[in-house]
């Protein structure tokens, strides 16, 4: 979903609270190419597995993952009481708040755990889609339901260093910073609403998103004012009246006006049977085409790494 290729200047100490330093974000260029690739993505294009990590560690419920250098950035919920819906909304929630932990997880290209940020506050514990701008990893943690609330964090890759941003009163699924205007793009529960706000937690434009084709459950900053969104939707099966079909997908939006430029199905599964595009999701420029890192399955998981050639049109 979306980005290019960093390099980290030292190794990782475990043990330490000093990880590497982590070099600038992509070049202008590098961003415009994985743009213009992704546009001419089509239903057609032939994902080859490259590689099948597995995470050698317990990964509950992932949500987002970025990249920076060889290290894999990935948050997750782990939940400990299940929500459950209530008859008729209480107190504008229409479920009760369960209970959970919030993780941001550091592993390396072998699947190995080096880190495990605790991330949230009480009913406040479920992480969504993350993304890095260059500086800092951002990391929406909200309650798990509709119309709550969430806290912004931002972690510094260097020192793993976590900061509180602002608090905004929604549940936040998903943030993406826009490095030109120094303002941060947002998506609510199942990515109905569009935010965005300023670093005071301001809300300087909402709207609705007007795609319905899939919830988006991972953004990030694509470059050359776009980013992209991958996520999916659940379909009713024929015949059954509790099985549900996942449909995948990923989108190019512009960031500035929150338009979809360009947006398709994919059709890869997981060995559990999850659509690959279920939660964690970002993508990588290539030579020849883009590259796909993917967490679908809960608890023990494999990354999924995929690459496809793109020919310009």
């Amino acid at each position: 979903m979306k980005k290019v290729i960093f390099t980290l200047a030292a190794t990782l100490t475990i043990g330490t609270t000093a990880f590497a330093n982590p070099a600038p974000h992509e070049s202008v260029n590098e961003g415009k190419q994985l743009v213009e690739k992704f546009q001419n993505l089509t239903r057609n294009n032939i994902w080859e597995q490259k590689e099948k990590v597995d995470l050698q560690f317990n990964t509950f419920h992932p949500q987002g993952m970025t990249k920076v250098g060889d290290l894999y950035y990935m948050s997750s919920v782990e939940i400990i009481e299940k929500t459950v819906k209530y008859a008729q909304p209480q107190n504008g929630y229409d479920r009760t708040a369960g209970k959970g932990v919030g993780h941001l997880f550091v592993f390396n290209k072998d699947g190995k755990l080096l880190k495990d940020l605790k991330l949230g506050e009480g009913t406040i514990y479920h992480p969504g889609g993350i993304d890095y701008d260059g500086k800092s990893i951002w990391v929406p943690v909200a309650e798990y339901r509709p119309n709550s609330k969430s806290i912004i964090y931002k972690v510094n890759p260097e020192t793993m260093k976590v900061q509180e941003v602002f608090r905004p009163n929604d549940h936040i699924g998903g943030i993406v910073r826009d490095r030109k205007q120094g303002t941060l793009k947002a998506v609510s529960w199942g990515s109905r609403t569009f935010y965005e706000f300023n670093e005071k937690g301001e809300v300087l434009r909402k709207s609705n998103n007007p795609s319905h084709f899939i919830d988006y459950q991972d953004c990030e900053n694509a470059g050359k004012d776009n980013m992209i969104c991958s996520g999916i939707a659940e379909l009713p099966q024929p015949g059954s009246a509790t099985a549900k079909y996942e449909l995948g997908g990923v989108a190019l939006l512009n960031m500035k006006t929150m338009n979809i430029v360009h947006e398709l199905p994919i059709t890869l599964f997981s060995p559990q049977g999850h659509v690959v595009t279920r939660n964690p999701v970002f993508l990588e420029n290539t030579v020849q085409g883009i590259k796909m890192y993917a967490v679908p399955d809960d608890d023990k998981s494999s990354m999924l790494v995929y690459e496809t050639s793109v020919s310009k049109k």
